[in-house]
Order: structure tokens, then C-alpha cells, then sequence
């Protein structure tokens, strides 16, 4: 059978250039993380030191365009990137420390077997990301017992118990069924249900509400609320779409261009949003909480290629205010994370005075 991968409060933020965490020590430590895939076109550089910490039972949201680096951030977490030929592998630095192991250095028989039981991951499509061979049960069951010693009538147990927990309806019965016979709702729940089998202490949710209906969506984001407080989990919530993360992150960290532009509480990057692509992604979002009076603001222009980054800032090619820091600074020197205030980080060449100014006067009124 193939193997399966998948066998809140907030994180404690230091600057990217900053040295060791603080005292406190964070269940998962990211340090100047890189991941870089050599192809024929040249060197993709989908995450280009990225750093962040994330202590237990808490949520981090990470958001951003498609191409910005988030999937590969969780990828790499996971050591997913680990498999297939040499050729095709990406070339991994930085760390990636679990309750105090390295994982970029560690062994890959080793993170294999804390991949499913110490952490997990919900894949974005569970149709893909489940086999379509084996019942849905046989692998909960799989994923069960490659890490315990129990038998099958046991995991069986276990498999029927978890579905039940997650709101599958009929349990007993549906544990037999394939995944192409559940809805799209019920097979993001089996991918949860699958993840969480284990008691993982780290869950990684990637895009667990894409092509949900919105009703279908709050019941997945309330059950992953839900469960986090049941098994004490830290959550990593992976989403294009900040309304996803807007009451389940504790903080916020914004990628682009396989960096890191802006992060902290999810109440700062709200409210006081330091980055104009942070506005940018604010402003495409619908409001329900009150009459929208004018057409959505979209980020113009695309993501860049992160083959060639462009120089300077990578979003200056897409920043209405990429020529208020004078001399040309915006597209000749790239800025660097920031400290603003308490625990928020910005990268941006403008003053921290501009830019609360801008979105004081200009970009607050319009949403």
C-alpha cells in the first residue's frame, strides 16, 4: 500500500536578521528557511528566507497570492520535499525545529516517522491527496498503524471513531466508502479525520476550504477550531484568502515573492496593515459587516516570476507608492523586516509616519 504523508494567543515573532528566540521556547522554530528547485530556465527561489515561531495550542495564518511560497513553506516543514530522483529535489537550508529537532538535518527515516504521529498535514485537494484504490477507512486505518502496534480490528475502531468526530454521518458505514463517493465537504473531513488520527501536536491546514460553498467552508474552519482545543494541536492555517484567517489566526504572516512582507497579531495586520500589498489583499476582500458602496480594489499587475525576482522590492512593480521613498530606493534595494511596534513587522521602504498616513487617508476610508 502507498505510503500516505499524512501517515491561536499566537506565535512569538523575532526579526528575520534576529539571532535565537527569546526564552519561552516555541513548539516549531523556522529560521531563514530556503527552498530552491533548479530547473532548466534557472533557479526558482519559492522561499527565500522565510523565519517565524509558533508555540502549542496557537494558530499562525499564512496568506498570500498562488506562487508565493506558502505551500512549499509547509511542504518543506513536513520534509515532503524529500522524495522523488536527486534531480528533481530542492536544494533545503535553514531550520526547521520541532520541539527541538532539526529537521532540515535530521534523518529522513526519522521525520517519516514523525510525519502522522508528532505532525500533520491537510492537503488542499483530499480527492488527489487520498488514493482512490483503498477505502477511506483502510487509509485512516494505515495511517493509524504505522504508528501504533494494534491490530486491525483496533485501528478499525479508531478509524470509525474518528470519522464520528469529525461530523461524518453513518460512520460505521462510510468508513467502507471511496472518497470519489464523498462530497467535497465529507472528504475535507476524512483528510482531518486522517490527520488527526494521531494526535499530531502540529497540524498544517493547506487551503482546507478551497471550492467549498461558504456554508461548508465555516463548518471546516469550526471543526478545526474545535479540534485544536480537543488535542491541544498548533495550527498553521495556509490560505490566498485573509477572511478565512480572520477569526482563526492568532497572528499573521503575509508572503510574497517567497518572502516574508509583513506579520503580526492578526489584530495589528487588520487594523493597522504596514505593507501596501497587505492593503492590497484587505482591499479585494468583501465586507459583510457593512454596505459596500464601491467596486473591490484588486493588487494590479501579477505575482512575480520567482525565477527573476524583479530588483528592489519584488512588489514594486505592482505598488502604487513605489516612488514615494526618494532616490529610486524602492526598486535598487531590498527592504528588510522590520520591527514597527510591539510585535509587528513590516519590509517596506517608505517611514513607518507615510505609510500610517496612506492608510489613515487613503486606503481605510475606501473599505
Amino acid at each position: 500500500m502507498t505510503e500516505n504523508p499524512t501517515t491561536g494567543n499566537g506565535p512569538a515573532f523575532v526579526p528575520e536578521q534576529a539571532g535565537p528566540p527569546s526564552e519561552g521556547a516555541a513548539f516549531l522554530s523556522v529560521r531563514d528557511l530556503k527552498v530552491h528547485f533548479p530547473t532548466d530556465d534557472g533557479l526558482v527561489k519559492s522561499v527565500d528566507g522565510l523565519s517565524f515561531d509558533l508555540e502549542r495550542g496557537k494558530t499562525l495564518g499564512i496568506v498570500g497570492e498562488s506562487g508565493s511560497g506558502k505551500s512549499v513553506t509547509s511542504l518543506a516543514i513536513m520534509g515532503l520535499h524529500r522524495t522523488g530522483n536527486a534531480r528533481s529535489r530542492p536544494h533545503i537550508s535553514g531550520e526547521v525545529v520541532l520541539d527541538g529537532e532539526d529537521l532540515v538535518r535530521a534523518d529522513a527515516d526519522h521525520v517519516r516517522k514523525l510525519r502522522g504521529r508528532k505532525m500533520a498535514m491537510v492537503f488542499q485537494d483530499p480527492l488527489s491527496a487520498m488514493h482512490p484504490y483503498y477505502s477511506v477507512g483502510k487509509q485512516i486505518i494505515e495511517a493509524y498503524r504505522t504508528h501504533h502496534d494494534v491490530d486491525k480490528k483496533t485501528a478499525r475502531t479508531r478509524a470509525v471513531e474518528m470519522l464520528d468526530r469529525v461530523g461524518i454521518p453513518e460512520p460505521h458505514r462510510r468508513v467502507d466508502a471511496y472518497p470519489h463517493e464523498f462530497s467535497g465537504g465529507m472528504r475535507q473531513r476524512a483528510m482531518i479525520a486522517m490527520a488527526l488520527v494521531n494526535n499530531p501536536e502540529l497540524l498544517i491546514a493547506d487551503e482546507p476550504t478551497t471550492a467549498l460553498d461558504v456554508t461548508v467552508q465555516a463548518q471546516i474552519l469550526d471543526l478545526i477550531r474545535d479540534l485544536q482545543k480537543e488535542f491541544g494541536s498548533a495550527v498553521i492555517m495556509i490560505t490566498h484568502d485573509l477572511g478565512v484567517v480572520a477569526e482563526m489566526a492568532d497572528d499573521i504572516l503575509v508572503m510574497y515573492g517567497g518572502r516574508c512582507i509583513e506579520r503580526g497579531t492578526a489584530e495589528k495586520v487588520f487594523y493597522e496593515p504596514r505593507h501596501p500589498y497587505t492593503w492590497g489583499l484587505l482591499g479585494s476582500m468583501p465586507r459583510i459587516d457593512r454596505e459596500q458602496t464601491e467596486r473591490l480594489i484588486p493588487v494590479k499587475g501579477s505575482p512575480p516570476s520567482l525565477i527573476n525576482i524583479p530588483s528592489g522590492c519584488a512588489f514594486n512593480p505592482r505598488c502604487p507608492y513605489a516612488d514615494v521613498p526618494k532616490g529610486g530606493i524602492t526598486r535598487t534595494v531590498r527592504p528588510e523586516l522590520t520591527q514597527d511596534d510591539g510585535r509587528h513587522w513590516s519590509a517596506c521602504h517608505m517611514s513607518q509616519e507615510e505609510r500610517t498616513r496612506i492608510w489613515t487617508e487613503e486606503i481605510a476610508p475606501k473599505l
